[in-house]
């Protein structure tokens, strides 16, 4: 029996979470009734033990009248705003995990997922998938000539660009300095070239002028497919070879993974070094 009553009081101030402060006030105002009738009924209870003891010092008639009309709405107000504070404390300290979750998970700069939430999401992901990834040609020379500040800024710009084309809510980071990542699952995985050339030819069109000078940028991707259950460094050193093919070729295109095999690849490609130490580097 006892147990069973502890288990109720438990139940009655567990607040739980809250959507917004209204569903606080909502929440409070419920608790606060429940209340004020548990604290009137204890109330009369109380005065029917004295009564019976004949410890009452005054009619019951009137008393009972007393405690009508001052228990359930003293009892009301205290518990509202007793549960109204500690539920906004709590909803304030929900929104602030969210939002530092939210700032965990994401890159600063770009405003797109960072490396952690990426791999976290790859790791999720189930069937066939896509991953392309990307680099922004000739990055460095931008940060040389115009200044890291240009350079920010270009990413910026690059980043609304898979944005735009991808949709929000895309699964797509900034893993790298100037590196790109973008993972499809399900049916749009088999589409994977087409949103890779859509993404290279929504940068090549897009007009930057930085530090009052216009300049052309265009990016290079690799892309590979198989079944997310085989892993992470096993796509994305598929990708990354693909990539290194496509900024050998001249860049500003998109290169396949099975395009690999068919290809003759310069002596100097690291063939396994490079993707590996990749791979390793970004799953760290």
């Amino acid at each position: 029996m006892f147990d069973l009553v502890h288990q109720w009081v438990i139940r009655q101030l567990t607040l739980g979470e809250f959507s917004s402060p209204r569903a606080v006030v909502t929440k409070a105002a419920f608790m606060a009734a429940k209340i004020a009738i548990f604290a009137y009924l204890l109330n009369i209870v109380g005065h029917l033990i004295l009564v019976a003891l004949g410890l009452l010092p005054y009619p019951l008639g009137p008393a009972l009248v007393v405690a009508t009309m001052l228990t359930p709405p003293v009892s009301f107000i205290v518990a509202v705003i007793a549960y109204s504070v500690v539920g906004l404390a709590i909803y304030d300290l929900g929104m602030s995990r969210q939002r530092f979750e939210m700032l965990s998970r994401t890159d600063m700069l770009s405003g797109l997922m960072n490396r952690r939430a990426f791999l976290d999401t790859f790791e999720q992901a189930r069937g066939h998938v896509a991953l392309i990834v990307f680099d922004i040609d000739r990055f460095k020379s931008i940060n040389d000539a115009l200044g890291h500040k240009a350079g920010d800024d270009v990413i910026v710009r690059v980043a609304q660009c898979f944005t735009d084309v991808l949709g929000e809510g895309a699964t797509v980071a900034r893993i790298g300095g100037e590196e790109f990542a973008v993972l499809l699952s399900g049916p749009r995985s088999d589409g994977a070239l087409d949103v890779a050339e859509a993404i290279r030819q929504t940068v090549e069109d897009l007009g930057f002028e930085v530090a009052g000078r216009r300049i052309s940028v265009s990016v290079s991707a690799g892309v590979s497919e198989g079944v997310a259950g085989l892993g992470f460094s096993e796509l994305f050193s598929g990708a990354d070879r693909a990539l290194y093919l496509a900024k050998a070729s001249g860049r500003n295109r998109i290169v396949h993974a099975k395009q690999l095999v068919e290809a003759s690849l310069d002596a100097s490609y690291p063939a396994d070094g490079h993707a590996e130490a990749s791979a390793s580097r970004l799953s760290a």
